[in-house]
């Protein structure tokens, strides 16, 4: 099996009490071009956490002291963006499943089939890069909102529902021509070239891309 390559920055996270299960699954990781970080407890895992970690998180349900599924809850309150995939024995099948509903990767059964867990990590890997690249985007997007003035949000507000010049106008009791001004300079501030760009880049950006 040939994974995609993961980004320079992108690691994947180990956090398992069983050091021989740490062991071979980063040797696992490690073969495929994968860079690993491991951990023994959930407790030494979030000492370490910075919401700058970029990868995914492989996560075992059952431990001593802080559970897998405890740590999962620390990072939903800290809107943690990585992608946490649950390490599991049968019997903690049902535990997973809820975890998916609360935003959860996916789980995979101990014991597992290796090229089963490539692909879920490498699944795991372009869905990071492709939410990051979007919050990127957002973050980019809502920096050019903030520098329109109050008059062209109004334009630019009347341009997204499909209001043509004129009606534009006639809405906010000035020229064509000062529209057209105010369209212009909407343009160029959101850095878009065509009015199809424009709706797609306001509209469709997401609100936070935080789980």
């Amino acid at each position: 099996m040939s994974p995609l390559p993961s980004a320079p920055d992108q690691i994947v996270y180990i956090v398992d009490d069983d050091e021989a299960l740490r062991d071979s699954l980063a040797w696992l990781l490690d073969s495929a071009g994968y860079a690993t970080e491991s951990f023994d407890s959930a407790e030494a895992f979030l000492e370490t956490y910075s919401e700058s970690m970029a990868g995914c998180l492989l996560l075992d349900v059952r431990m001593p002291g802080m559970s897998g599924l405890e740590l999962y809850e620390r990072l939903r309150e800290l809107h943690a963006t990585l992608p946490v995939v649950f390490i599991t024995g049968h019997g903690d099948v049902p535990m997973a499943v809820a975890a998916l509903k609360r935003g959860a990767a996916d789980f995979i059964e101990k014991p597992f089939n290796d090229e089963a867990m490539l692909r879920l990590v490498e699944q795991c890997l372009t869905n990071e890069r492709e939410h990051r690249s979007r919050r990127r985007q957002d973050a980019e997007v809502a920096r050019r909102l903030d520098q329109l003035t109050q008059r062209e949000r109004e334009v630019l507000e009347l341009i997204i529902v499909g209001k043509l010049n004129k009606q534009i106008a006639d809405t906010l009791g000035i020229s064509i021509k000062t529209v057209e001004v105010h369209r212009a300079r909407v343009m160029e501030k959101m850095g878009v070239a065509s009015l199809a760009e424009l709706v797609q880049n306001v509209v469709t950006r997401e609100p936070g891309g935080v789980r």
